[in-house]
C-alpha cells in the first residue's frame, strides 16, 4: 500500500504525467494508476513490469484494474525508454524507481541489462530502487542479489505488512514471519538497503495486540535500515475485507494510536530511520530508532490522551 501518483516530478521541474512529459514526446509509457513510495517523489519512475505477480492480498487494491494485470514489459521497450529518458532528461535524474509492484520478479539477467542501461544513459543516477516480494527474493541467490547491488540496485522496499502469521494468513499475504525474515536477511547479506512497511490497523480490533507484538519482533530481528508504517485504508469501505473476514472490525484513530504505541514500545533498534508520514496516517511521525524512540512515543501517547490537541492530519487530506 503506497502513494498513488498521476505524475512524477523530476529535478528541474519536469513533469511526466499520464505518460507524457511537458513539451516532448513521452520517453516512457505509463499505465495508470502509477504507484511509488513517498520517498521516491523525485525519482524517475521506470516501469519494467505492470501489476503484481501475487495480487491476492485482501487489503491491497493497487493492481485490481484490468490494465494492471501482471506482465513483464518487453525488454526492448524498457531499454528504449531508458535511452530516450537519457536523451530528454540528461543529468537531471538522480534516482530511478523500478515499477510496478514487483520488479524483482524478473530474471536477474534482465534486471542487470536494465541497470547497465541506466548507468550508460543516465550517468547521474546514484540510486536505483524497487518494490519486492519476499516470495520472489526466495528465487534469487545472495550472489545474484549482490550482482544487482553492484550494478546499482541499492534499496528494496518490502511490504512485510505484519509479523503475525495468523494475520498474514487472514489477509492472504502468501508469506509468513519466517519467509519475510529470510528474505530481509538475504537482502542484508547482499548489501541492499531495506525499507520495510508495516500496516497499522491491518488486523482490526481482534488481532491488534498480536499484530503489534509480532511485527516488532520481526523488525527487531531483522533491523532494517528504514521502517515505515501506513494505515489500512479500503476504497470500498471494507466490503471486500468483511466479506472474507465477517468478524473484522476496523480500529478507530484511538485504537490505531494504541497499536502504534505498543509497536514502538517493543522496538529495540539503534539506527533505523523511521517514517510514519504516508498520506494514510493520521499522526505524522519521523525519527531514528532508537535515538528518537522516547520522543516518538511521547507524541503517540499525547494523541491517545489528548486527541483534541494533537496535530492530526485532516480526514479530507488522507488517502492512498
Amino acid at each position: 500500500m503506497t502513494g498513488r501518483i498521476a505524475g512524477t516530478r523530476l529535478p528541474g521541474n519536469r513533469l511526466i504525467s499520464e505518460g507524457r512529459p511537458l513539451n516532448q514526446d513521452p520517453p516512457i509509457r505509463y499505465v495508470e494508476p502509477v504507484y511509488r513510495p513517498p520517498s521516491e517523489a523525485e525519482s524517475l519512475i521506470l516501469p519494467v513490469t505492470d501489476g503484481c505477480s501475487w495480487n491476492r492480498c485482501l487489503f491491497c487494491e493497487m493492481y485490481r484494474l484490468p490494465q494492471k494485470r501482471f506482465r513483464a514489459r518487453e525488454e526492448a521497450e524498457v531499454l528504449d525508454g531508458i535511452r530516450r529518458a537519457g536523451e530528454q532528461l540528461g543529468d537531471q535524474v538522480r534516482r530511478v524507481f523500478l515499477a510496478d509492484g514487483d520488479a524483482l520478479a524478473l530474471p536477474t539477467r534482465r534486471l542487470l541489462a536494465y541497470l547497465e542501461a541506466i548507468r550508460a544513459h543516465l550517468p547521474s543516477v546514484h540510486r536505483v530502487s524497487s518494490y519486492c516480494l519476499a516470495r520472489n527474493l526466495r528465487k534469487k541467490t545472495v550472489g545474484e542479489l549482490n550482482e544487482l547491488c553492484d550494478a546499482g540496485l541499492k534499496l528494496a522496499y518490502l511490504g512485510a505488512e505484519s509479523g503475525d502469521d495468523t494475520l498474514l494468513a487472514r489477509v492472504n499475504k502468501g508469506e509468513s514471519f519466517d519467509s519475510t525474515r529470510e528474505s530481509l536477511d538475504k537482502l542484508r547479506q547482499a548489501g541492499i538497503r531495506r525499507s520495510v512497511m508495516i500496516i497499522n490497523g491491518l488486523g482490526g480490533e481482534a488481532l491488534s495486540d498480536r499484530h503489534a507484538d509480532n511485527s516488532a519482533r520481526l523488525i527487531n530481528i531483522t533491523a532494517p535500515e528504514y521502517l515505515s508504517t501506513l494505515v489500512l485504508m479500503l476504497n470500498d469501505g471494507g466490503a471486500r475485507y468483511r466479506a472474507a473476514w465477517p468478524e473484522w472490525q476496523a480500529l478507530p484513530p484511538s485504537g490505531l494510536f494504541r497499536e502504534m504505541e505498543r509497536f514502538l514500545s517493543a522496538l529495540e533498534l539503534r539506527r533505523t530511520i523511521f517514517r510514519s508520514d504516508h498520506a494514510s496516517n493520521w499522526l505524522v511521525l519521523k525519527g531514528t530508532l532508537g535515538a528518537d524512540k522516547e520522543a516518538l512515543l511521547a507524541r503517540v501517547r499525547a494523541a491517545i490522551d489528548r486527541p483534541d490537541t494533537a496535530s492530526l492530519r485532516a480526514g479530507s487530506r488522507r488517502g492512498l
